[in-house]
């Protein structure tokens, strides 16, 4: 008897761990951008991403959205397709603060386009070909990306957000059995796992590295969604786990768009990581065909009355 008890609670176990993994979504990294100008032309031009949405805000975020600012800040969503179903970069700028001091905390985008690398030789970007058929190269501000010189898949080209951690088994325990990520791949070796929510989606490596990681003023933070009703349990377990809750469940407006509700959660290494409600998400995303041209006219407007950095 207490072995089928035992196998019926495994069972469901992994039931519960297969629903959150088929429920959750890999959305978006968030830079802190100093040059919007400069930071669209990279995105754009060499990366060869689209423009998806630009939206403008009076006053800071109520979830630090745009870091420990309280002024007048810019949102912009980047990306190879709609929010939907490709991982995209958010660009905040925060008005008046032209640069940011990068920490070791971020270590990089891969994504597969050999269009990209055309892009960035063309442009004479700066290239580094670090493994074969793989070039570092760098956004405005220094937040790296590695292009992988081949066709990308049909789901999206952007492959894995890389971390640095500080200790790989605390890490994975917190990624793994509280947020229920799956294991893609694991190398003791070399102190990194690749870990994710779907085959299809943008994956999250966590890489080991000798000492604290520092996230200095440049910190991001990385965004998943999920059902809207999973929210308060998500915020109840990290309480129960004694797991660090930087902002509690909030409802964050967009003007003239749909109000979101997010939580903000820090894992063990203090990477910032966003949880926010699926059904409203999707109608907040929506691809916005004057993105770009919002985009344009501000960064005009504002290089003339304050120059950007």
């Amino acid at each position: 008897m207490r072995h089928l008890w035992a196998v019926r609670c495994c069972t469901r176990d992994r039931f519960v761990a297969l629903l959150v993994m088929a429920t959750r979504r890999a959305l978006h990294f968030v830079f802190k951008v100093g040059n919007r100008f400069e930071t669209a032309h990279f995105y754009r031009d060499v990366l060869g991403m689209k423009i998806l949405r630009h939206e403008e805000f009076e006053e800071g975020c109520k979830a630090t959205c745009n870091g420990p600012y309280d002024g007048k800040w810019s949102k912009t969503m980047v990306g190879f397709g709609p929010e939907d179903d490709h991982f995209v970069a958010e660009l905040t700028y925060n008005y008046g603060v032209g640069d940011y001091k990068l920490g070791n905390d971020f270590m990089g985008i891969t994504l597969a386009s050999s269009q990209a690398v055309s892009n960035a030789r063309k442009l004479e970007w700066p290239l580094s070909e670090v493994a074969e058929g793989v070039f570092e190269t760098a956004a405005p501000g220094g937040y790296k990306f590695y292009l992988q010189n081949r066709s990308p898949p049909q789901s999206d080209p952007v492959l894995k957000v890389t971390l640095a951690v500080s200790d790989l088994q605390k890490s994975l325990n917190y990624w793994s059995n509280l947020l229920g990520m799956k294991i893609y791949e694991k190398d003791e070796e070399k102190q990194k796992a690749l870990r994710g929510y779907a085959d299809n989606q943008c994956k999250l490596e966590l890489q080991g590295i000798q000492g604290a990681v520092d996230h200095a003023a440049a910190f991001g933070r990385i965004a998943f969604s999920c059902p809207q009703k999973e929210l308060p349990d998500l915020e109840d377990l990290m309480k129960r786990e004694n797991q660090k809750i930087l902002t509690p469940l909030v409802s964050l407006d967009t003007p003239g768009k749909a109000t979101v509700q997010v939580v903000i959660l820090a894992d063990p290494d203090g990477h910032e990581i966003c949880f926010v409600g699926d059904e409203a998400f999707r109608e907040l995303s929506k691809m916005d065909p004057a993105g770009s041209k919002l985009l344009n006219d501000v960064s005009l407007i504002s290089k003339f009355i304050s120059p950007e950095a």
